[in-house]
């Protein structure tokens, strides 16, 4: 098995991430799975994907032609575009300096039979190569009950902003610095 890591470029790599994500949503998994894995919460649509691809790229790794992983980024430009998503860019006009360049991890998953491998690590070592130059700060949010998640972020730098409730569920707004 070899990974390689690389951004979107075609419409068949985009479809890969919805299946993958599919398989990855609290309706697809028990609970237990949902538990010790970690779970997805945003389902997206191709013309949203594909359009958040063309201002940022999203990340992927491969096996061969296989998506196994992905990392989803996402602007502010898209922060009225995705319900779920509206409250965390909320908290982030509300606790960021408006001058400071930034851009959202919008979700990332990686295939089961290749996790424990170092992808989620290789993801986000690409998502910094690729964009340290025009941002400082990286920034997504995870549910306080996804620890999973929340141990893997942590373990590559993430630190908590501040952790804020939405629709009765408590989330931890994270960062990453690259300065």
């Amino acid at each position: 098995m070899s990974i390689t890591y690389t951004t979107v470029t075609s419409e068949e790599e985009l479809q890969q991430i919805l299946t993958l994500q599919q398989n990855n949503l609290p309706i697809s998994i028990s609970k237990s799975e949902k538990e010790i894995e970690g779970f997805l919460t945003v389902q997206h649509d191709l013309e949203i994907l594909k359009k958040m691809n063309t201002l940022q790229p999203h990340v992927i790794a491969k096996d061969s032609n296989k998506v196994v992983g992905y990392a989803l980024c996402m602007l502010k430009d898209f922060k009225e575009d995705i319900e779920i998503l509206k409250p965390m860019f909320t908290q982030i006009e509300a606790h960021l300096d408006a001058h400071i360049s930034y851009f959202v991890m919008g979700q990332i998953c990686i295939d089961k039979a290749y996790r424990k491998q170092g992808i989620f690590r290789g993801l986000y070592q690409t998502i910094k190569k690729e964009s340290q130059q025009n941002y400082s700060l990286l920034i997504t949010e995870v549910a306080s009950n996804n620890l999973r998640s929340l141990q893997a972020h942590y373990a590559i730098g993430f630190k908590t902003l501040i952790t804020h409730k939405s629709d009765g569920v408590e989330w931890h707004l994270i960062h990453w610095n690259w300065e």
